[in-house]
């Protein structure tokens, strides 16, 4: 299943470039700068990686299930943003195909929630391994402001990000509340794998 969606969803990230380059609107700076984008681009890796290990090992590594846990949280939030905060909001600029933002935006954060939920062979996280969660998105957030700065402060690739939009009270209180959720997604995550190890091990000694 990671392997089927790993590539179904690399397939779907081509077209929609594809779709932009046959319309000439394919700008490779402002694509790549979507939290979206970069976190699909997370997704291909770790699901196809983690496909590729399941054919191989019986448990998956520590390494790789802390990365998988930070992609669940990314996944969850972009999925959250998307349908509460941007679904039919007007959008400027090039539309193109409507259905790759439902596979990112819904499909594919459902399956990764699933995977992470059912699948077996998953290492119990220490709670130290939550600083993981933080750390792309405050270097995407910085990037972000550089090149809004950069740009005169007129491109930000979320409007709930510019503050002409509500103020810098109005952005702060997005990224502080956005941050919280992360947190707090990743320490259920951690804690719900740390269950389950403790559960299969009573399971085992039982036997």
């Amino acid at each position: 299943m990671r392997l089927l969606v790993g590539l179904g969803l690399l397939a779907t990230i081509v077209i929609q470039i594809a779709d932009r380059v046959v319309h000439n609107a394919f700008d490779p700076w402002e694509y790549f700068s979507y939290f979206t984008i970069e976190t699909s681009l997370f997704n291909i890796v770790v699901l196809v990686v983690g496909g590729v290990m399941a054919l191989r090992l019986a448990r998956d590594t520590t390494l790789y299930t802390t990365v998988r846990m930070a992609t669940l949280t990314y996944a969850i939030v972009t999925a959250a943003v998307y349908n509460l905060l941007l679904r039919g909001a007007p959008s400027p600029g090039f539309q193109g195909l409507s259905w790759p933002n439902e596979i990112v935006h819904v499909w594919v954060p459902i399956i990764i929630v699933l995977d992470w939920l059912l699948s077996p062979g998953r290492p119990a996280l220490r709670w130290r391994t939550l600083w993981v969660v933080v750390t792309y998105p405050i270097a995407w957030a910085v990037y972000t402001f550089v090149r809004a700065a950069a740009s005169g402060g007129t491109i930000y690739p979320y409007p709930f990000l510019n503050p002409a939009n509500g103020g810098w009270g109005s952005v702060i209180g997005y990224i502080v509340g956005l941050t919280a959720f992360l947190v707090g997604l990743g320490a259920l995550a951690v804690g719900y794998g740390r269950g389950r190890s403790r559960a299969a091990e009573r399971a085992r000694l039982r036997a």
